[in-house]
């Protein structure tokens, strides 16, 4: 049979043909090669395109602690069992009201002598805000000041990219799919009439944006609940702690996904400890 006669084999080598007509006017371009692939795609979340922003360093020179997840809600072993020193503080525009929270980002450096050779690239979670400065310049000083997009470095990030004498380098940036290991978890505070819930190591999109509870093998359906702050959202409803906790999250982004952890929290549960279910957006 010869080739045009097949249908697939056809369209697979017209594919080719496109590919290597769109590498020559990408080449052309004085696009670098590793632009070239389209955007991946892990838990229906697909990486953005480059956008220019800016990088500095803050905090211990460790990378670990309490410091690096104050606005988001993550706490030091948070930090350090989930995210490691691959963080950041977020400015406003990326925080978004705590809707930043989680989600990773693609750094390079860019257009500065003090970039690492080769500019190799980080991948970083937001787990905090970097406030304004409204008695410094944008450009002087105000570095997370609005509109700036701004990404406050745990040094051993920052190190990754530039040499620390830089104190603040030019980036390109991107939105890329978290990639998590294991399912989503939930730190459990409150009291018998109001539920406190910090959500963590979501995948995908890696945000949340809406967050529902019901109690496995009760009558009762969803309680719809609100956000506290950062990545904490609470219920004001007096739930049988003899029963688990089903949790369907929802993610922000466009197209939003949405799933229920069935397992997110056993019976007999209690405040002050934190839950993994078994399943996450993969």
């Amino acid at each position: 049979m010869a080739m045009s006669d097949n249908p697939a084999i056809a369209m697979a080598a017209a594919a080719a043909a496109m590919m290597v007509l769109m590498a020559a006017r990408l080449a052309s371009a004085n696009i670098p090669p590793s632009q070239w692939s389209p955007p991946a795609t892990t838990g229906g979340y697909s990486t953005s395109v480059w956008i220019d922003g800016s990088a500095t360093f803050y905090g211990d020179a460790s990378g670990l602690g309490a410091d690096f997840g104050g606005a988001c809600g993550f706490s030091a072993n948070d930090i350090a069992s989930l995210y490691s020193t691959a963080t950041a503080a977020l400015s406003t525009p990326l925080f978004a009201d705590g809707d930043g929270c989680g989600r990773c980002y693609e750094l390079r450096c860019v257009k500065s002598p003090w970039c690492n050779p080769g500019s190799p690239s980080i991948t970083v979670t937001g787990t905090n805000l970097c406030p304004p400065n409204w008695y410094l310049p944008n450009d002087d000083g105000g570095w997370c000041n609005p509109p700036r997009q701004h990404f406050d470095l745990a040094p051993p990030s920052f190190l990754r990219l530039a040499a620390r004498v830089a104190g603040i380098v030019p980036v390109q940036f991107r939105r890329v799919p978290c990639q998590r290991t294991g399912g989503v978890r939930f730190y459990v505070t409150g009291n018998p009439y109001w539920l406190l819930l910090h959500i963590m190591n979501v995948g995908g999109a890696g945000d949340v944006c809406q967050v529902a509870v019901r109690m496995v093998g009760g009558n009762g359906g969803w309680i719809t609940t609100s956000k506290n702050w950062g990545s904490t959202f609470q219920a004001f409803s007096a739930l049988d702690k003899s029963k688990g906790l089903a949790v369907k999250l929802t993610t922000c982004g466009d197209p939003q996904q949405s799933i229920v952890v069935g397992d997110a929290i056993p019976s007999w549960w209690s405040t002050g400890l934190t839950y993994q279910g078994s399943n996450n957006f993969w």
